[in-house]
């Protein structure tokens, strides 16, 4: 689904809960499909008591996990009007509670391996219901057609057809209603599954709770994505059509129920109750609509699954992959790497699962390790927003909840969920090695004090024995403080090959919590000679630093602070702009410079994750023909084990 940041969406009006619709509820939308089939399969007894408390369970579990955690509480931690798990670590980041980190990582990998096996599900699920009208359709080729045609699609945009999302989920929402309200009239004792009691009884009752509460589960699974789409819709949207939406579903639930309970006789293994409250005149329109439904959740989770990866490139959770806008829409991004790695493995997990019955097996237990990761770094953040005694019953309770459904979910693991969890792991593994690799690194950085250099930069920019090697030599530095500097870079401009230029630039990315921030600072270190740009880039902007610094030195010349004629006497007097030049010191590791053997790990396997990425000059969009890459070692050992000796010679 696009991923519009803009008011006329994230302001509160008709239009905008429309276009919620069709962004926020694809994934919880079409849980319908195979929620009630789960529950029918968690128990071999089916009875009044089961159904009417697994019904009691779905609505309760809607409305304290998803209405209550979710819409209530978890949307009011916006960053700046961003949600998401990754969102959230950035605003409690800066705790003294370093290891926070962990928590975000595991959240968002495990986050990314629902999106994996979501569109799979959903749309092996919709084309299902086509085995009521001819028991021989092709369920699995049909469902990787539609998969590979909407994964294709993603390089050219979904601007046109994301149009259509918002009023076809009006119609998907309206016909569950419909359809639930039309089957409750049938049994209305199902009513009393609003009573929560119901929902207690059965699970203290049934041996096989904890089958019966992972099927829940899959009502909710939506939830992290109400959060993760604060940003697109904004907070009353979501809000107001959660009503809707849950009124939809719960209706639709309630139908469900009551159809099985006055059909006892003719369940079997393959009886899906979404598709039995349909009138058979109804069932090809019914099929259509759940596939649409189906594609528009899925969409959503690729969407979402973008939005994440760049989100953990710039907080520095994952490298750096080449990203495209294939439309002018604000916001909606294209990443190839990531595109083509989610469409290989949903397409294997239909191969390897075949049926949705079978998916239900794997579905659900990532993401309630998501849910309780989102709770942990939530209760960090509330806890500086408010008193303990207020936020210590509040985590207690949702922790307790989410580890009793992630209790019932490890029952999958055997059946299918190593699946999600293996693909989780290998996620997580790239993310927290990609992390602190990095952190080693910096710590192996060395500053020096600029203003030492600043004599020997004018001597040597007004050296003209020395060849020139750029007008404008710009230094991409990774020094916070205005005040200091890489030895590298020093050793770059000075000893490497002395680099003559008229101007030089110390160019510094840095990356702040707030995630639509895009904003500089420029300081006149030598006058005529030594400049310092602070680029400040939020985490959800793209690092086009080609682009900014393009834009900045523009700015500078109309305001007469820089003076970009070139110095060449004869392009000055034709005023010609003068030429750039970049450089990017690239510190490579060496396994034998004494780093402790966790270090070693860390390195080792950062060397080989390093080629998942794409190199800085791509990254930050520099034009590759002005780029020099210097490598230097990221350190020089001096206290060798072994010292040569001097001798005299006979």
């Amino acid at each position: 689904m696009e991923k519009v940041k803009s008011e006329h969406l994230s302001k509160f009006s008709f239009f905008g809960l429309i276009v919620t619709l069709g962004i926020v509820y694809g994934d919880i939308g079409t849980s319908p499909l195979y929620v009630m089939k789960a529950i029918i399969g968690a128990n071999a007894h089916i009875n009044a008591d089961y159904i009417i408390g697994a019904v009691s369970c779905i609505i309760w579990t809607l409305t304290l996990q998803t209405t209550v955690k979710y819409v209530l509480i978890t949307l009011r931690a916006d960053n700046h009007g961003e949600g998401g798990i990754l969102a959230l670590y950035a605003l409690v980041r800066k705790s003294k509670k370093k290891w926070l980190y962990v928590i975000a990582i595991i959240g968002a990998s495990t986050l990314i391996a629902d999106g994996i096996i979501t569109p799979s599900i959903t749309v092996v699920s919709a084309i299902e219901g086509l085995k009521g009208i001819n028991s021989d359709t092709p369920v699995v080729p049909i469902s990787i057609l539609i998969i590979s045609l909407l994964f294709i699609i993603q390089q050219f945009g979904t601007k046109v057809i994301g149009k259509s999302f918002g009023p076809l989920m009006v119609i998907w929402f309206t016909m569950l209603g419909v359809l639930g309200a039309s089957q409750i009239v049938h049994f209305l004792p199902i009513l009393k599954a609003f009573n929560p009691y119901y929902a207690v009884h059965l699970l203290a009752t049934y041996p096989s709770w904890f089958l019966i509460l992972g099927a829940v589960f899959l009502c909710t699974t939506g939830a992290e994505a109400l959060y993760s789409d604060l940003g697109h819709c904004g907070i009353k949207n979501i809000r107001v059509s959660w009503i809707f939406v849950k009124t939809a579903l719960i209706l639709n639930y309630l139908g469900q129920g009551a159809w099985i309970l006055t059909h006892l006789d003719s369940l079997t293994e393959t009886t899906n109750p979404f598709y039995a409250i349909m009138p058979e005149s109804f069932l090809i329109f019914g099929v259509i609509m759940a596939t649409v439904a189906a594609i528009i959740a899925s969409q959503a989770l690729i969407s979402g699954s973008f939005t994440i990866f760049s989100e953990a490139m710039s907080l520095n959770f994952w490298p750096r992959q080449r990203i495209k806008y294939p439309t002018e829409v604000k916001g909606q991004l294209y990443i190839p790497f990531v595109n083509w790695f989610l469409y290989a493995f949903c397409v294997v997990m239909v191969l390897f699962f075949q049926t949705s019955s079978n998916m239900e097996a794997a579905y659900g237990l990532s993401i309630t390790i998501t849910m309780l990761m989102t709770t942990l770094l939530l209760a960090s953040y509330l806890k500086a927003k408010f008193k303990l005694a207020l936020v210590i019953p509040f985590i207690a309770f949702f922790l307790t909840l989410e580890f009793l459904f992630l209790l019932s979910n490890m029952f999958k693991f055997m059946h299918g969920g190593w699946v999600t969890v293996l693909m989780a792991g290998a996620i997580f593994a790239v993310m927290f090695d990609w992390y602190n690799a990095r952190i080693i690194k910096n710590k192996y950085v060395q500053f020096l004090k600029i203003s030492s250099f600043y004599k020997i930069i004018s001597d040597l920019s007004a050296d003209t024995t020395i060849p020139k090697y750029s007008t404008n030599l710009v230094y991409l530095s990774k020094a916070n403080l205005q005040t200091e500097v890489e030895g590298k870079i020093i050793y770059s401009m000075i000893n490497k090959q002395p680099k003559r230029a008229d101007n030089y630039w110390i160019l510094h990315i840095d990356h702040v919590d707030d995630p639509t921030t895009l904003e500089y600072t420029f300081e006149k270190l030598i006058p005529d000679t030594l400049y310092r740009v602070n680029i400040r880039l939020g985490f959800q902007v793209q690092p086009l630093i080609n682009v900014y610094f393009r834009q900045i030195i523009d700015e500078l010349v109309q305001n007469k602070e820089f003076d970009l004629t070139s110095n060449y006497p004869s392009l000055r007097k034709n005023n010609i702009p003068g030429d750039f030049r970049f450089i990017i010191i690239h510190r490579v590791y060496n396994q034998n410079q004494g780093f402790a053997f966790r270090e070693r790990m860390t390195m080792n396997f950062y060397r080989l994750i390093r080629h998942l990425g794409i190199p800085d000059t791509k990254a930050y969009g520099l034009d590759t023909s002005n780029v020099s890459v210097e490598s230097v070692p990221l350190v020089i050992r001096t206290d060798h084990k072994y010292k040569i000796k001097r001798i005299q010679e006979a």
